[in-house]
């Protein structure tokens, strides 16, 4: 079970990284973006990514 949990997270790591790498520019105009939403909108923006990632989870085990 740790050993899932540690490369589900080293996985995260690696995905989130790759923008800022790539393109940093696009990753400062998104953090930019997302300063200017309201709180209710990202709380949907995180809940609806944690259900999608629940759903996704479900249908792959």
């Amino acid at each position: 079970m740790w050993t899932e949990l540690l490369s589900a997270i080293a996985l995260v790591l690696i995905l989130e990284g790759i923008t800022p790498f790539i393109n940093p520019d696009a990753l400062r105009k998104m953090f930019m973006m997302a300063v200017q939403l309201s709180n209710a909108t990202l709380r949907f923006i995180g809940l609806s990514s944690m259900i999608l990632g629940l759903c996704l989870l479900y249908f792959i085990r």
